[in-house]
């Protein structure tokens, strides 16, 4: 996944003599958009879990500029608040964070123990915190590093929150799909709406009504906090997050990095498009379809469209994918919560789950009697599963993520920590090619086996019967961008496990190679003329 500081869209790729590289899916401008806060200047700032960056659109110009950058003290921001001064608060998602950014661009941590940290709001110089978790908290947070105050405990994925005119503090739960509010000096909450769709946001407007994004149904609505009537404002994709009002224009944001200005009548108007987020693993069916693990959804790559055909919110969803690969009409899949399983799409889309309990799932790869081969990093392992016996192939290893069969039937893995591409067989692990900086998607290609790696940001080929070694293609948008040390995305369990950058690599039957370019959320795809 890419985070903050981006890789330049406009940096050329080079390649050798018969490798032509172009872009299937345009380069992202926002890695999701989560969080929304209007900003004293009248810009919408914009957190990124995935991007691990806050950005600042100007709704009318079009320009965005980074205001925390991939590798800063900001990690995964969800949620973003302002106090009457200008300083900055921001949730950290994935590490049990909020900390404040100075109108000085200093930052501090202002606690590191609250998990699933994500609604946050300002009101009258007090800072309000809640936990998007099941057992989640509602807090008050002083702001000389005193213990919280805990307005209310043990809600059910609690999201982004705000004070309305009366004084009391509104919040959705979304594991109970409604709204609700409590005195922010405390007391007994009272339920505002229910039987929504899975309401992750709340915001008042000019008039004193609840607008409200649903991340399950992509609806918009407005709600009356007097008596719970609800009118809906626009019908927008399942995976809205989070809406502003930039004077009395509504502004939503979509897992996609989608914002969206909601008109009268139901009408819509993009502001910034959509992309990819965190593009991970990619594979191809049997029919040539080309399919991509994106963090949060699963997409089909179709007439020069991206097409979703999984959600975290859809039925039969295998959660956040690493590793795929495409087995007749399913997809077999590593996820970030250590499971392998199966899953089929569909208008009756189910998971079968082959194995679980794994420490950092990547690469997985398959024989054709369904003997699967997965790369466990937490671990350093290499695993074989057959019939839901797992055993060890291979154990040691540092950082093993990408797998793949050679042409004699070999385990190849690449061992990215180690800067290598090793064979795994009865004898052992044995070096295929070393001198690499962070080796992560791996294919077999006839007797060329193509490496992507992220830290060269290059494309090698081997020969596997001459150890010949070639670069193919260099500055490709992988990686972390120039300069730039990622920092790790922890991840939410039971959600999610931590969430690390793939490269992934996979081949159409037309010979045509697929590449995640996760530094610019694009997908490439290069042609081989020789």
């Amino acid at each position: 996944m890419s985070q903050g500081a981006r890789y330049s869209s406009t940096t050329s790729i080079t390649s050798t003599a018969g490798v032509h590289i172009e872009r299937l899916t345009p380069p992202s401008r926002l890695f999701g958009a989560n969080g929304l806060r209007t900003g004293a200047d009248d810009r919408i700032y914009v957190a990124q879990v995935a991007g691990s960056q806050i950005s600042a659109l100007d709704v009318t110009t079009g320009d965005l500029e980074t205001i925390s950058a991939k590798g800063g003290d900001i990690i995964a921001p969800d949620d973003i608040a302002f106090d009457a001064d200008g300083n900055l608060f921001a949730t950290e998602y994935m590490d049990a964070r909020v900390s404040l950014r100075g109108k000085d661009g200093r930052t501090r941590v202002l606690r590191d123990d609250l998990p699933g940290a994500n609604g946050i709001t300002v009101h009258r110089g007090r800072l309000f915190v809640n936990e998007c978790r099941v057992g989640g908290r509602l807090l008050e947070l002083p702001l000389d590093g005193s213990a919280p105050r805990v307005l209310q405990d043990n809600l059910p994925m609690p999201n982004a929150m705000e004070v309305g005119p009366d004084g009391l503090l509104y919040y959705p739960v979304m594991g109970t799909n409604d709204i609700w509010r409590i005195d922010p000096e405390g007391g007994v909450p009272e339920r505002v709406a229910g039987d929504l769709g899975v309401p992750d946001s709340v915001k008042f407007d000019a008039a004193g009504f609840l607008v409200s994004t649903q991340v399950q149904t992509g609806d918009v609505l407005r709600i009356d906090p007097r008596t719970g009537d609800r009118q809906v404002l626009a019908r927008l994709a399942p995976g809205l997050d989070n809406c502003t009002f930039v004077g009395d224009r509504l502004f939503v944001s979509s897992f996609t990095g989608e914002i969206t200005e909601i008109l009268a009548g139901g009408a819509t108007e993009e502001i910034l498009p959509g992309g990819l987020m965190w593009p991970l693993d990619l594979t191809v069916g049997p029919d040539g379809t080309l399919y991509l693990a994106d963090g949060t959804y699963l997409y089909l790559f179709r007439d020069g469209e991206l097409h979703q055909i999984a959600s975290l919110f859809s039925p039969g969803t295998p959660g956040y994918v690493r590793g795929i690969t495409a087995v007749g009409e399913e997809l077999l899949c590593t996820t970030s919560t250590g499971e392998v399983a199966y899953y089929r799409p569909g208008p009756d889309a189910q998971t079968k789950i082959v194995a679980q309990g794994f420490d950092q799932l990547y690469g997985v790869a398959t024989t054709a009697d369904r003997t699967i081969v997965a790369a466990e990093l937490g671990t350093g392992r290499v695993l074989s599963i057959r019939s839901g016996q797992v055993s060890v192939l291979a154990s040691g290893l540092t950082a093993p993520m990408g797998v793949a069969f050679g042409p004699d039937g070999t385990v190849l893995v690449s061992e990215s920590g180690a800067g290598r591409i090793v064979s795994i067989s009865g004898s052992g692990v044995d070096t295929v090619m070393d001198g690499l900086e962070t080796p992560q998607g791996i294919l077999v290609r006839g007797k060329q086996l193509l490496i992507v790696d992220a830290g060269l940001q290059a494309l090698i080929g081997v020969d596997l019967e001459t150890g010949a070694r070639q670069t193919l293609a260099t500055n490709l948008p992988v990686g972390a961008p120039p300069g730039v040390v990622a920092k790790p995305l922890r991840g939410t369990p039971p959600f999610s496990g931590p969430m690390g950058p793939f490269a992934g690599i996979t081949a159409g039957p037309d010979g045509t190679v697929y590449l995640s370019a996760d530094a610019e959320g694009s997908v490439l795809a290069l042609r081989f003329t020789e």
